[in-house]
C-alpha cells in the first residue's frame, strides 16, 4: 500500500512493548543527521523482519502540528530488522544518551507505524527467496540433518553445520543445506588476516560489542570437504558450494586445501558452480583456484575507499589494493565477481564513495553488487572511524540508480548466484 503521510514514530517500554506516538512523523538516520523519507522509499516491513527497541537512545521524529523535529521522551527508540533480500535506505534516528550500552551487531533500520502496519525505507533487490523465513521447513530441515550425521559420521564438518550453525545460530544457509537445497556453505578457516571491527566471529575480550557466534575451530581436510558437497551438487537444485561462511576466520588463508578440494570435487562431477566468500586479500592464491575450477568470487568490504576500508577491516599482511586485484584476475579468468558491500546509509551513498565504486567497477569489471545492510551500532561504528562528518551525500535510492544507469551490465542483488542465473541473470528466476 503506497502511503499519503509519513508513518508514526515507534517508541518502546522497557520491557521492549513498542507503541506507536501520533504526535511525531518518523525520520530516518543518514550519516550522523535525522532527515524526512520520501514517501516513496516506504515499503511495507516484509515477512521475516524484526522490531529491536534501543535502550538508552531517545527517538526523533518530525512534530506533527509544527513540523519541527523533537525527541520522543515516552521511551526508547525502535528500530527494524530488514530481512535478506532487501536492502535499507535509512538508519533507525535516535540521540543517544551517554550511559546507552553498545548495540548488538544487527542492523537498525528505521521503521514506523501506519495504516495497521510496520514501514520501512527500503527496496527488494532482487527476488531470490532462498532465506525466506516461509520456505524453511523444520521438519525436513531435522530430518535431513538426522541423515547427513548418518551418511557421514566422521566429518567433522557435517557435525559442525549440524550442531553450530543449524541447531545453535539457526543459520539460513546450513537449514537450506540440511533441506537439500541451493547454496552449501563450506566453513573452511579457523584463523583470519583481518581485525574486522564488527567481526560476528570474534572480538577481543575488552571489547563493547560481543561477537554473536564462535569460531570454527578446526582445520578442515579436502576429503571433509569433498564427502559431502559433491552429492549435494549432484542432487540440489540451483546447486553452488561455497567456502568461506560468517562462523570462520578468512577462506584464503586455507587455500591449498581448497584448491585441491576443487580439483577432486571436478573429478566427480561437473555440476553446479563453486563460489568462495573472502576478503579477496590474495590475488595469487585467488588466481590458483580460478586455474582449477573455481566459478566465482564474493569481496566483501565496507566501503571501495582505501582509508575508510582499511580503518574498519585492519588487515595484518595484506592491503585494500590487494582485494581489487583479487576481483580482477577472478573477472579475467571468466570468474562471476561480487562485491558483498556493507551498506551504511551517509557512507555508502557519500560523493566521496561513489566516486571510488565507480573506479572499482571500471577496474575490475564487476559482475555484481550485493547491496548487504551493515550490522553494526552506528554511532560505534563512526566513532570507530572517527567520521564526524560524512561529506555531502546522494541517497541510497539515487546512487542506486545512478550507478545501474552509468554500469547497466552491473547486477544488483543480495546472495550468490547460482551457475544458472550468471548465465541468464535476468530471466532465470522465472525458473526459481
Amino acid at each position: 500500500m503506497s502511503l499519503t503521510k509519513s508513518p508514526f514514530l515507534l517508541f518502546a517500554d522497557d520491557e521492549g512493548n513498542i507503541f506507536e506516538d501520533t504526535s511525531l512523523y518518523v525520520l530516518g538516520r543518514t550519516g550522523w543527521d535525522a532527515v524526512e523519507v520520501d514517501l516513496e522509499d516506504w515499503i511495507e516491513l516484509p515477512e521475516g523482519g524484526n522490531l529491536y527497541h534501543l535502550p538508552g537512545r531517545r527517538g526523533i521524529g518530525l512534530d506533527v502540528l509544527t513540523g519541527e523535529m523533537r525527541l520522543c521522551e515516552k521511551g526508547w527508540a525502535t528500530a527494524a530488522f530488514i530481512p535478506p533480500a532487501h536492502t535499507g535506505f535509512y538508519l533507525s534516528a535516535y540521540e543517544t544518551e551517554p550511559d546507552a550500552p553498545t548495540l548488538p551487531l544487527f542492523c537498525y533500520s528505521a521503521v514506523g507505524w501506519q495504516n495497521d502496519q510496520y514501514y520501512v525505507p527500503a527496496t527488494r533487490v532482487e527476488p531470490d527467496i532462498r532465506q525466506e523465513s516461509s520456505g524453511f521447513d523444520d521438519l525436513k530441515i531435522q530430518s535431513g540433518l538426522v541423515t547427513s550425521l548418518n551418511a557421514y559420521p566422521n566429518n567433522r564438518l557435517v557435525k559442525h553445520l549440524a550442531e553450530n550453525c543449524c541447531l545453535t545460530y539457526h543459520c539460513p544457509a546450513a537449514r537450506n543445506y540440511f533441506m537439500g537445497r541451493w547454496e552449501c556453505p563450506i566453513p573452511i578457516s579457523p584463523a583470519c588476516n583481518a581485525n574486522c571491527l564488527g567481526c560476528i566471529s570474534f572480538q577481543p575480550e575488552d571489547e563493547t560489542i560481543v561477537s554473536p557466534q564462535d569460531r570454527l575451530t578446526f582445520k578442515p581436510t579436502a576429503e571433509e570437504v569433498v564427502e559431502y558437497t559433491v552429492p549435494h551438487l549432484e542432487t540440489a537444485p540451483f546447486p553452488i558450494v561455497s567456502f568461506g561462511q560468517g562462523c570462520e576466520g578468512e577462506p584464503l588463508l586455507m587455500w591449498e586445501t581448497i584448491k585441491e578440494s576443487i580439483i577432486q570435487i571436478r573429478k566427480h562431477t561437473d555440476k553446479g558452480s563453486i563460489n568462495i566468500n573472502t576478503n579477496g586479500s590474495n590475488p595469487k592464491a585467488v588466481e590458483e583456484l580460478m586455474k582449477v575450477g573455481l566459478n566465482s568470487i564474493r569481496v566483501s568490504t565496507n566501503s571501495a575507499r582505501k582509508d575508510v576500508y582499511t580503518k574498519y577491516y585492519r588487515p595484518n599482511n595484506y592491503q585494500f589494493e590487494d582485494i581489487v586485484e583479487s576481483m580482477k584476475i577472478a573477472r579475467q579468468y571468466g570468474g562471476w565477481v561480487s562485491v558483498n558491500y556493507f551498506v551504511f546509509p551517509g557512507m555508502t551513498d557519500s560523493e566521496a564513495e561513489l566516486d571510488a565504486l565507480r573506479k572499482m567497477i571500471e577496474y575490475t569489471d564487476l559482475s555484481m553488487i550485493q547491496w548487504r545492510n551493515f550490522n553494526i551500532d552506528p554511532d560505534w561504528y563512526l566513532g570507530k572511524l572517527g567520521m564526524t562528518d560524512t561529506g555531502e551525500r546522494y541517497g541510497l535510492n539515487q546512487m542506486m540508480q545512478i550507478i545501474h544507469e552509468e554500469f547497466p551490465k552491473v547486477k544488483f542483488g543480495y546472495f550468490n548466484p547460482p551457475i544458472e542465473r550468471m548465465k541468464n541473470f535476468d530471466q532465470d528466476f522465472a525458473h526459481y
